[in-house]
């Protein structure tokens, strides 16, 4: 019976400390949302309402978290398993759902969804194997654990899990790649919110001194054209000269944006395109058809900024904060 039980995993945030497992609960954000329970019961009319109520959501995001919310008040049941890794004490918590949806915004304005949870068990993280872990680690707030849920369940019947560390190596290793992903999304969506397009040319500028160029932007800057004008030599007469377009967007830039810095480029010059998005098949293409063109697409240029980042200065710091962290390498 117990392997016909559904089996979730529930994120909470640290600053709540050991209270839900102390006081029997598991709870939700979305505060804006209101009451689920006056929702009606189909995902479309949770949709909307999440659309409603959180105006600024990216619309991607709208059927995700609208989804999570929908399985918290109505897909979850009693008696389901649910596993909450607690990032404050580091243990593994697995209990049943013993009670309905309640919205409680007298216990928390922030977090007034809740279900009542009776918790079984308390388990060191090291008891799983990694993979599991892993697999409870996702991105979402609310998910349903299925390769691992057998594992889970073990451990909630009182059998001692059974890590296997031969799975460390697929699992570690996606886990690196996750962290790597994760923080090329932080520095790209930093250059794209936290300035403008004026001060992203300031900052590609800067990124090209710490390369050991002297750069400077240009009074025609945010025109499409040339933005930053960068050179070996103090003065700027010394070939080659590198004249830079720089586009603060995520989108995909085509040929003809290319071609349009290209006709500004002298026999003797270089080009250089950058921006935080992509470039399209065509503009590849017509990049390496000539050799005084470099286009840096958003990955490159996060890659630039790790490489030269310890020469920034404490202001390009602070706009990209990093440390460094190490990662699984295998």
């Amino acid at each position: 019976m117990m392997k016909e039980k559904s089996v979730w995993g529930l994120h909470m945030r640290e600053r709540h400390g050991s209270a839900p497992v102390d006081a029997g609960y598991i709870t939700i954000g979305w505060h804006e949302f209101g009451d689920a329970s006056l929702v009606a019961q189909n995902r479309d009319a949770f949709k909307a309402r999440f659309a409603a109520t959180m105006p600024d959501a990216k619309p991607g995001n709208i059927p995700v978290s609208a989804g999570q919310i929908f399985r918290f008040i109505h897909e979850m049941k009693v008696a389901d398993v649910v596993i909450f890794p607690s990032k404050y004490d580091r243990m593994i918590n697995i209990g049943e759902i013993s009670g309905a949806y309640e919205y409680r915004p007298e216990l928390s304005e922030e977090y007034p969804h809740r279900r009542r949870v009776a918790w079984r068990r308390h388990i060191s993280r090291d008891q799983f194997s990694q993979s599991a872990l892993y697999e409870i680690g996702s991105a979402l707030t609310l998910f349903r654990v299925s390769s691992h849920a057998e594992e889970f369940l073990m451990a909630l019947s009182g059998e001692a899990p059974k890590a296997d560390e031969q799975d460390d190596i697929p699992a570690t290793t996606v886990i690196a790649e996750q962290l790597e992903e994760n923080t090329e999304d932080f520095v790209i969506k930093r250059l794209k919110q936290a300035q403008s397009a004026y001060e992203f040319e300031h900052f590609v500028a800067h990124l090209l001194e710490c390369m050991g160029y002297h750069a400077r932007v240009t009074k025609a800057s945010g025109d499409g054209g040339v933005d930053v004008i960068a050179h070996r030599d103090e003065l700027g007469f010394e070939a080659p000269i590198i004249k830079v377009q720089c586009k603060q967007t995520l989108g995909v830039s085509g040929r003809p944006d290319v071609q349009k810095l290209f006709g500004a480029i002298e026999r003797e010059e270089k080009g250089l395109f950058v921006t935080l998005g992509s470039f399209s098949p065509d503009a590849r293409t017509f990049e390496q058809s000539k050799s005084n063109l470099r286009l840096i697409d958003g990955r490159a240029l996060v890659e630039l900024i790790y490489n030269h980042y310890p020469s920034f200065s404490p202001r390009y710091q602070a706009l990209v904060p990093l440390k460094k962290a190490y990662s699984p390498a295998l």
